[in-house]
């Protein structure tokens, strides 16, 4: 009984690890490159845009799409490693 409350104790705290870590790129892209470095990364074109207004507009879009594959990927690859996947 407390060998399987410690499994799941550690199963959670590597759940909410990859989700922290997923959201901190989400924000450093959307939030850090796309507001705050904007002015700095403008100077840089890509595409024939400013890289600020692409971070902006949509490679924060990008980045969430990318994100949601990844943390589905992890977390099937996590439920397996802990036997609590679904068939």
């Amino acid at each position: 009984m407390e060998n399987n409350r410690q499994k799941m104790q550690e199963y959670w705290k590597r759940n909410v690890r990859i989700l922290s870590i997923l959201l901190g790129i989400w924000f450093l892209v959307s939030f850090v490159f796309g507001i705050l470095l904007k002015d700095e990364l403008n100077q840089i074109r890509m595409g024939g845009f400013k890289l600020g207004f692409w971070f902006a507009q949509q490679g924060s879009i990008y980045c969430f799409v990318i994100i949601i594959f990844v943390y589905v990927w992890l977390m099937n690859r996590l439920d397996r490693e802990f036997d609590v996947h679904e068939d």
